[in-house]
């Protein structure tokens, strides 16, 4: 009964301080502009079921892949035991599906030992990549200090879920045969029972009822402990790959957004605006091109960030990052979460109110103009990442403020801008791009 009270105390105070973590979290990312979706919903759940559930882009690296793939399905396996746990605390009951499934139930648990298995190897696995091997998309500068200890952490607690599993399963199965009426047959349990015949063989009742629950206790605390540190960690893609693959646009990946004022001058420019229509007033102040801050950017840039997986594959295949430059689109990413945390954790004492808020900074003081200048706009980076995160847009909203408003592009596209307003052509020529034609349209009128 004791046990029963202070794993609902437990729940309950997980469960609270979940809602309070997450909570914030939608209001960081709904302090950007308001995006507004287009396109068949079919399509995105499409996407969904394929990129998000299927994992489809992550086999693009096949051994990657297959290493994560044990891990992913895992996860989702040991959520039917983790069901069962909170059901047995909750009510004091042991096993409380075993006898209603019967075989099935066999099946299910030992389902989840193989996999669970497989989770253990890849885990170990991903660790010496990550720190012996050192693969270089994981070795890169923004991955310095807490990304690589984030990362490290979650492999960890990853070791230790699995191996308090197999010490529950082991000495329960262990106990099932001492004392049937508290333990119910789970039927053989392969690995478990390799385990508990290997480790536990000849341990008193006690010292098994001891083990068992330290295997159960640990199983949930570290559930727990994942649950809130999520929103901490880089794997909070694990809740919002889902939202981000279906708001992900279904246009093509290369095309950019037009800014309507700048494009109606350049139409009335080239002469291709309508000429019944009224010229626009004029105003004193200029208005602000692009974005500067997280609240010129759309929420829907605010959610990429914060799916942002860290694993490096945009920057991997970026051609600016290929050759040296400073550019990283996962840098770009993991800056503006860094600073959609900064203002979020300001805001939140005033219900995240942003009106008049100034702190003096924005995105320019974590991204520099030689990042956001590199960028050759391929779109190698968004097709690269494995969740649909378009770090392209962003790092072009950013440049087109430090280019239109603030005129603070590189001194060597000034020649090719002052050609592109003159003559409408973005190589130095004597003449306007089109005087070439005017002598057809004379012969033709």
């Amino acid at each position: 009964m004791i046990q029963q009270l202070v794993f609902v105390a437990v729940l309950a105070v997980v469960s609270l301080l979940a809602f309070r973590s997450y909570r914030h979290i939608y209001k960081s990312i709904m302090l950007g502009k308001d995006f507004s979706t287009s396109g068949p919903s079919g399509e995105r759940w499409k996407n969904v079921l394929l990129v998000a559930f299927g994992q489809k882009k992550m086999f693009k690296r096949i051994i990657p892949a297959v290493l994560h793939g044990f891990i992913y399905v895992a996860f989702l396996f040991t959520q039917i035991e983790l069901i069962e746990i909170i059901v047995d605390g909750v009510f004091g009951v042991h096993r409380f599906f075993a006898g209603a499934l019967g075989g099935l139930y066999t099946l299910i648990i030992n389902s989840i030992e193989f996999l669970s298995l497989g989770a253990l190897i890849s885990t170990i696995i991903f660790l010496w990549r990550r720190n012996m091997l050192k693969v270089p998309r994981l070795v890169m500068p923004e991955m310095k200090g807490w990304p690589t200890l984030d990362a490290n952490n979650i492999l960890i607690a990853e070791i230790v879920l699995i191996t308090a599993i197999f010490t529950m399963n082991a000495a329960d199965g262990l106990l099932q045969n001492i004392d049937p009426t508290h333990f119910p047959d789970s039927g053989p349990l392969l690995l478990s029972g390799i385990v508990g015949k290997t480790l536990f063989s000849g341990l008193s009742a006690g010292t098994l009822h001891i083990l068992e629950r330290v295997g159960w206790w640990i199983h949930i605390l570290v559930v727990f402990g994942f649950l809130l540190y999520l929103p901490l960690s880089k794997h909070l893609h694990i809740l919002l790959a889902f939202p981000n693959v279906f708001f992900a646009k279904l246009k093509s990946r290369g095309e950019m957004s037009n800014m309507p004022d700048i494009m109606n001058e350049v139409k009335s420019m080239m002469g291709l605006g309508d000429p019944n229509a009224e010229e626009a007033p004029m105003t004193e102040e200029l208005p602000d091109f692009g974005s500067k801050d997280i609240f010129d950017l759309s929420w829907k840039n605010l959610l990429d960030a914060y799916t942002c997986t860290e694993c490096g594959r945009c920057s991997s295949v970026c051609p600016a990052s290929g050759t040296g430059k400073k550019l990283s689109p996962r840098k770009i990413m993991m800056d503006i979460r860094d600073r959609t945390t900064e203002v979020a954790a300001n805001l939140k004492e005033n219900n995240y109110d942003t009106k008049g808020y100034d702190d003096g900074k924005s995105l320019f003081d974590y991204i520099s103009d030689e990042e956001l200048f590199a960028c050759t706009t391929c779109t190698a980076c968004v097709e690269a990442c494995p969740v649909m995160i378009d770090p392209l847009e962003p790092i072009l909203e950013l440049r087109r403020y430090k280019i239109l408003t603030e005129s603070a592009g590189p001194s060597d596209w000034t020649p090719m801008f002052t050609s592109l307003e003159n003559t409408g052509a973005v190589w130095q020529m004597p003449s306007e791009r089109f005087d070439w034609a005017k002598p057809l349209t004379e012969e033709n009128s």
